[in-house]
């Protein structure tokens, strides 16, 4: 018998499937920003539309970073801009822990809770969300309840 998969799995799941979009072969990353259980927007890392992505040009390294790439925390809150799309008080499933800037950006964005896969790079980001009352929670993505099969 299968079980039916929790939102928090269906999104992060839906997370993962964006983050195979991402055109920096350093780190693929896929975010996806949810209210009331409805998509609002969708982002992956890549190249900013029109310019030349890594995966075609290469990595532009800057302190070990590539800064060729917009990450995908940036590019869901874009996407949302762009089509008019409210969301504040929303959450954002992402498939790493944001880094600074980008949890800067959905905090300021009114973004009330992340909820991420794997932790990357930056602690500040929980002393922030606590001081802001900011939900902050970790999913273990290679723990995730198997894909949803009809019973045998």
């Amino acid at each position: 018998m299968s079980r039916r998969a929790s939102w928090d799995e269906y999104f992060m799941r839906i997370a993962m499937e964006v983050s195979t979009r991402a055109t920096c072969d350093r780190k693929h990353v896929g975010a996806v920003i949810v209210r009331d259980r409805f998509i609002l927007a969708t982002g992956y890392n890549g190249s900013i539309p029109g310019l030349a992505h890594c995966d075609e040009a290469g990595h532009m390294m800057e302190d070990g970073h590539c800064v060729r790439t917009v990450h995908a925390e940036a590019n869901a809150i874009c996407q949302a801009a762009r089509n008019g799309v409210r969301i504040e008080g929303a959450t954002v499933y992402v498939t790493a822990s944001p880094c600074f800037s980008c949890f800067k950006l959905l905090a300021n964005a009114g973004i009330g809770g992340i909820v991420y896969g794997e932790f990357y790079r930056d602690q500040r980001i929980f002393d922030f969300a606590s001081a802001l009352r900011m939900e902050l929670r970790h999913i273990d993505v290679h723990a995730l309840a198997p894909s949803i099969k009809e019973s045998v």
